[in-house]
C-alpha cells in the first residue's frame, strides 16, 4: 500500500462544509481519532476516543473496510459546527450527528471525502476519551520517532505523537505487537528510527517491517499493518 504524501484538495462538497472529522481505526474495537490541524485554533489537538456507533455504521464501516483493505483508502466521521473538543472530554457533549465517509487517494495524490451513510446519531462518554492534548508548533521535536500506542485486546494501534511543526500525522495498525499494551494511548519510542524533523515527505515506518521501541522502561517490538491515515499537508497549512 502506498504511504505517499496526501494533497489539499477534497471533493467539492467536502471543502463546502465546515466542521470535525474523526478518523476510524480498528475492526474489534472501533476507535476515532480527530483529524487535527496545528494552524486552525478549533482543530489544533490530537484526541482518540471511542464513540458508540450503531449497527448501520459499523457494518457498514466494515463491510467496505474488507473490500478495500489493500488500498490507499481511509474512513472518517464528519460532524457539523466548530464546537469544542473539550465537550468530549468533559463529557458535556454526549452525542452527536455524523456521516460515515470513505476517504480515497488518486493516482496524483488529491484525497477526496466521499459520504456513504446518511448521517446517524453516535454517543459519546469521557471515560472513552484515550488521548487529548492541545498541538503545540514550537514544541521540540523528540530524537526518534515517537508514537502513541492504543487499543484493546490484541488490536494496538499507533499515532504518531505531534510535536513541533510542520509534521506528519499517521496512524497504524500493528501486527504481532510484542510489549505493547492495549488502553488509554502511551508513549512509544521507536529506536533507531531517527525523527525526521518536519512534514516527511513519506511514512518513517515500512509496512511488514519490524521495529523495537520502548513504552518506558518496557522493551516492545511491533510489524507495520494497515495505515488508517496519513497527512502531512492540510496538517501544516497555515
Amino acid at each position: 500500500m502506498s504511504t505517499e504524501p496526501l494533497a489539499d484538495t477534497v471533493s467539492a462538497d467536502a471543502a463546502d462544509r465546515h466542521g470535525h472529522r474523526f478518523l476510524l481505526i480498528g475492526k474489534k474495537t472501533i476507535f476515532s481519532y480527530h483529524l487535527g490541524l496545528y494552524h486552525v485554533p478549533i482543530h489544533a489537538f490530537q484526541l482518540i476516543t471511542r464513540f458508540g456507533l450503531p449497527d448501520t455504521l459499523r457494518e457498514r464501516y466494515l463491510a467496505d473496510l474488507a473490500a478495500h483493505e489493500n488500498q490507499q483508502v481511509y474512513y472518517s466521521l464528519f460532524t457539523e459546527g466548530h464546537w469544542p473538543l473539550s465537550e468530549l472530554v468533559e463529557g458535556t457533549r454526549t452525542s452527536l450527528e455524523v456521516e460515515l465517509e470513505r476517504v480515497t487517494v488518486n493516482s496524483a495524490g488529491e484525497r477526496t471525502f466521499t459520504p456513504i451513510l446518511d448521517a446517524v446519531d453516535v454517543t459519546s462518554r469521557k471515560e472513552d476519551v484515550a488521548h487529548y492534548r492541545p498541538l503545540e508548533p514550537g514544541s521540540d521535536y523528540p530524537d526518534f520517532v515517537t508514537e502513541l500506542s492504543f487499543g484493546q485486546d490484541d488490536e494496538v494501534h499507533l499515532a504518531h505523537q505531534l510535536a513541533g511543526a510542520p509534521n506528519w500525522d499517521e496512524v497504524i495498525t500493528t501486527v504481532d505487537p510484542q510489549g505493547l499494551r492495549p488502553g488509554s494511548a502511551t508513549e512509544t519510542v521507536v529506536l533507531a528510527v531517527k525523527d525526521p524533523h518536519g512534514a516527511a515527505p513519506k511514512s518513517p515506518l515500512t509496512p511488514g517491517t519490524r521495529y523495537e521501541g520502548r513504552t518506558g522502561d518496557r522493551a516492545v517490538s511491533f510489524t507495520v499493518g494497515r495505515q488508517g491515515w496519513w497527512n502531512n499537508t492540510s496538517l501544516n497549512k497555515e
